[in-house]
């Protein structure tokens, strides 16, 4: 009876908790304190005297804590007047350290007392140190450790994210971490005291040691296994983890948590039935329970207490309580019970992506899997069903894929990894910490088990179509497919269980985002910083104009922002390529889309140092569905000089015209003028050389007529892109200028309805995502 109560009144209350808490992170902004304390007064009355009101008493409570916390991280960010600034910070590294190629990344908590400015005291600093400008490696990055005091010289920024389709946001990573600032390590540092102990640098000797006791290409994802550090896993390996769908496993899981709680259980069953004298203090059921917490809190501490190893500990110490206390729990409550501690404790874990895969899988589980299922295949086989159907949904709005060789993959990862390569790597956590060198043979052990099942899995990732991307869809798509999918997951017996598959359409197919009609055009302006990506559509083709930038720290835009956007767009191939020119802010993208993406064809300017196709000339033009293509610049003899030989492309369409103009200079705009001041007339235009005063010269804005003028630079660059005379002058001239690093991605229609224009930043407005 108790449980049927906790089915239902008990159960809609913690949902009504959990929707008011997803809303208030869901607005676009935070409500002033007072007005938020007055709604917890009044919700709270509500829930008191009014019980026929406690539902909607309780959205409203849950929505007004969810602000609380996330005002209380936002308040304490870096201010973004002041982005840029460099100031000494004296701080503790309190994250192990990922070394990575070109550069180190670390949390870094700054001092509360001493000589830091008042802005980050007892702040939370997301810390890069990257190599010397000429390349060269600072001797003091490879001396990083956790738990070690340094002063550094950071340049401090607010956590901020670029806009895009598809794009991860660092805005809501950084509030669902606690996070104040992003710093970058502008002029070396000073170790100022050596580690003292405690947890994050006990995680960092484990780490070291098992990359002495295994060779460098199974070390990593040890590492990632025994205590939660990712920091050796390349970009190839993210890949192949997100194709086969094992991204849950190799970091340490709920899963894996569990194991360990259970192991610990047998292990003191054994104990109490050697020892029968211990019954007589500790009955048998509760030993368990207390060793079942215990080995899942201390393998949860050496993964650093992420959030799925959290949910497994508290559902464990939900259950250890109830043993404890001679009660008796079902999965229902435990879950509830989790659930709920999350809430009160940190509601903006609700910003994570494993939050919800983590509590949907445990749900759906536990509604849908039959008792009894005695046969261990029967049960692998059955939860493994229930999970992919059931997350899919999740996984395609939180990710924009789906891997379509992820249920074989996970069928075989976790019996293998789960019940042979972790138990050996924990093994070998357990020996290691009792003397040194004590768990190498351990560790071997499991990378020799580990690899064998890499080296498949790498294979399955590169056959045929292993991973669906599939278009960008809203939270109501996705609520229709969770729908749909419990649907299927009722019983057999119900009839028409098969319309429920009409609710899959708005997530798997949703409505097409390119032009429909005709003669119409699309720009999306992509926001990749100080750099260049145009996404050109038409009804029936995609261009790409420039590919984004790549940096020598290792940050390439076309792997992480370009190749994103187009498969959020539900672009499939790239009908052309075309780079501006060859400089890296342009081009460094090209290769990682040409890998991501089939590419038709690839141009350039003759003498572009990227492989090209063809190259762009004068009077080069081509139709695509009612649209005509033409290249301006560079002619035929003009030799390559860099921004000055550009590709200019102009782009008519029946509703408008549009330019795109690289990097030239006034001086190519003067040729340009010469040649045709006519075709220089456009409706939009993409802004020279990221708004540089060296371009958008008096004669040429004036020659364009433009009514709506782009600008694709990186917020607070150096080069002070766009100049405030450039803005000027095309302001005067009648133009509307909007600029990537205060609006994001820029989308640009012509079509029937004339120009329209749309800003992702306000479009898809958050409430961490500052006032742009």
């Amino acid at each position: 009876m108790r449980q049927a109560c906790w089915h239902g009144a008990g159960g809609a209350l913690l949902v009504a908790l959990l929707a008011g808490a997803g809303l208030g992170l869901l607005l676009p902004v935070l409500l002033p304190r007072l007005v938020l304390c007055l709604i917890a007064l009044v919700a709270g009355l509500l829930v008191w005297r009014r019980p026929v009101l406690r539902l909607p008493a309780l959205v409203l409570l849950g929505a007004v804590w969810a602000q609380l916390h996330a005002a209380q991280v936002l308040g304490q960010q870096w201010p973004a007047t002041r982005d840029g600034q460099v100031l000494q910070v004296h701080g503790r590294i309190v994250s192990l350290v990922e070394q990575q190629p070109g550069r180190s990344r670390f949390t870094l908590l700054a001092d509360e007392v001493g000589h830091n400015d008042g802005q980050v005291r007892g702040r939370r600093l997301a810390v890069v140190w990257s190599d010397r400008p000429d390349g060269s490696v600072d001797p003091q990055r490879a001396q990083l450790d956790a738990g070690q005091h340094w002063q550094l010289s950071l340049r401090l920024r607010r956590p901020d994210s670029r806009h895009n389709p598809g794009g991860f946001d660092a805005g809501r990573q950084a509030l669902s971490l606690g996070l104040h600032a992003n710093a970058q390590v502008s002029a070396g540092g000073q170790q100022l005291a050596a580690a003292r102990g405690g947890l994050q640098p006990w995680r960092a000797r484990m780490a070291r040691a098992i990359e002495q006791a295994v060779p460098a290409s199974q070390a990593g994802y040890l590492r990632a296994l025994t205590v939660g550090d990712t920091g050796g896993l390349t970009q190839a390996d993210w890949q192949r983890l997100r194709v086969t769908g094992l991204t849950h496993l190799v970091a340490i899981s709920g899963f894996h948590v569990g194991l360990l709680g259970i192991v610990a259980a047998q292990l003191a069953w054994a104990v109490w039935r050697l020892f029968p004298a211990l019954a007589r203090r500790c009955p048998r059921p509760q030993a368990m329970a207390l060793a079942a917490l215990g080995g899942a809190l201390l393998y949860a501490a050496a993964a650093g207490m992420g959030l799925p190893a959290v949910r497994t500990v508290l559902m464990i110490a939900v259950v250890c309580l109830a043993r404890l206390s001679r009660r008796v729990i079902g999965i229902w409550r435990s879950v509830g019970l989790a659930l709920l501690a999350v809430l009160v404790v940190d509601p903006l874990a609700l910003l994570m992506a494993g939050f919800w895969l983590s509590f949907a899988g445990v749900v759906w589980l536990a509604w849908t899997l039959p008792h009894g299922l005695t046969s261990p295949l029967r049960s692998l086989l059955a939860a493994q069903g229930v999970a992919t159907l059931g997350l899919l949904p999740l996984t395609v709005l939180l990710f924009g894929q789906a891997s379509l060789i992820g249920p074989l993959a996970n069928l075989l990862a976790i019996p293998w990894w789960s019940l042979v390569v972790v138990p050996l790597c924990v093994l070998g956590l357990l020996l290691e910490a009792s003397a040194d060198g004590a768990g190498q043979w351990a560790w071997q052990l499991a990378g020799q088990a580990f690899m064998p099942s890499w080296e498949l899995f790498g294979w399955m990732a590169t056959t045929g179509r292993a991973l669906w991307w599939l278009p960008e869809s809203g939270l109501l798509a996705a609520l229709l497919a969770l729908c749909a999918a419990a649907v299927a997951l009722l019983p057999r017996s119900l009839p028409g269980r098969w319309l429920g598959l009409l609710l899959w359409l708005p997530l798997l197919w949703p409505q097409r985002q390119a032009p429909a009609v005709h003669g119409a055009v699309e720009l999306h302006v992509l926001d990749v910083g100080q750099g260049l990506a145009i996404v050109v559509r038409t009804a029936g083709h995609t261009l790409l104009y420039d590919a984004g930038p790549r940096s020598r720290s290792g940050f390439d835009a076309g792997e992480r922002i370009v190749l994103p956007a187009l498969h959020a767009l539900g672009v499939r191939r790239l009908d052309r390529l075309m780079l501006s020119h060859g400089d890296a802010d342009h081009a460094g993208g090209l290769q990682a889309v040409r890998d991501g993406l089939p590419v038709a064809r690839v141009s350039g300017p003759a003498g572009v140092p990227q492989p090209v196709d063809t190259h762009c000339r004068a009077g080069e033009q081509w139709h695509w569905d009612g649209v005509h293509f033409q290249v301006l610049h560079p002619g035929l003899h003009f030799p390559y000089l860099g921004n000055d030989a550009s590709c200019v492309l102009r782009i008519d369409s029946a509703h408008g015209r549009v330019l795109l103009t690289g990097d030239i200079s006034q001086v190519v705009e003067q040729r340009l003028l010469a040649v045709d001041r006519a075709a220089l007339r456009a409706q939009v235009v993409v802004a020279a050389h990221h708004g540089s005063n060296s371009s958008s010269s008096g004669a040429f804005v004036k020659a364009a007529q433009a009514r709506l003028v782009l600008v694709s630079a990186g917020a607070g660059n150096r080069f002070g892109h766009p100049h405030p005379d450039v803005v000027r002058r095309w302001q005067h001239a009648g133009a509307e200028v909007l600029e990537t690093a205060d609006s994001g991605a820029l989308r640009v229609w012509l079509d029937d309805d004339g120009l329209s224009v749309r800003q992702r930043r306000f479009w898809r407005k958050r409430l961490w995502h500052g006032n742009g």
